[in-house]
């Protein structure tokens, strides 16, 4: 009888840490979940607002202190006729006017790679990071392809920072200047964004 009671006592303190296993896995997987709905106003999202922003970025690669320099390319990158493989790093100056001595809003900071064996076609990843008014601090990211020589490209936007978090739109790029022995260029830029 005693032992029966003590197999039983012993069943009993195995069932009891069993079912104390499975009740923490059970409370555990409740406290830290994967997702979970937000409220939009707790975190500061009102009304949804259309912006149009214009401004003019000038792509310094020639001189002492170009914004633009080459940090890559592929072996075949000299001999191919649109420069594929080549890879160039950024912090382009954003201003107001086409001229490069008008106010500064932002800076252009990112990459652009030749990406096209036929056209000159860049692949477009930088951040417009904006130095101006209400602005200042925020940031909007593209990621797009930049068709250099056609008049107008489109590349969207694809998020943002500060005031533009959660943004989405696009921009309007078209050549203002092309310097053809130093290639530097002033590119006019429209871009259309829905932020918060």
């Amino acid at each position: 009888m005693a032992k029966t009671l003590q197999t039983l006592g012993s069943n009993y303190t195995i069932l009891i840490a069993i079912s104390f296993f499975f009740l923490s896995t059970l409370v555990t997987s409740e406290t830290h979940r994967f997702s979970r709905p937000l409220s939009l106003s707790k975190h500061g999202l009102k009304k949804e607002k259309l912006s149009h922003l214009h401004f003019y970025f000038h792509d310094i690669v020639s001189g002492r202190t170009p914004t633009a320099v080459k940090v890559a390319e592929a072996p075949t990158t000299n001999t191919s006729m649109t420069g594929f493989g080549t890879v160039v790093m950024m912090d382009d100056p954003l201003t107001i006017g086409p001229k490069s001595s008008s106010k500064l809003v932002g800076k252009a900071q990112g990459i652009y790679a030749v990406a096209s064996q036929s056209e000159v076609g860049f692949l477009m990843a930088l951040n417009f990071v904006f130095v101006e008014g209400k602005y200042n601090g925020s940031t909007l990211s593209v990621l797009g392809r930049n068709a250099v020589f056609s008049a107008v490209r489109e590349m969207p936007i694809v998020g943002g920072s500060g005031l533009f978090r959660f943004a989405r739109g696009y921009a309007h790029a078209s050549t203002h200047q092309f310097n053809i022995k130093t290639g530097d260029a002033v590119v006019e830029y429209n871009v259309y964004v829905f932020h918060y």
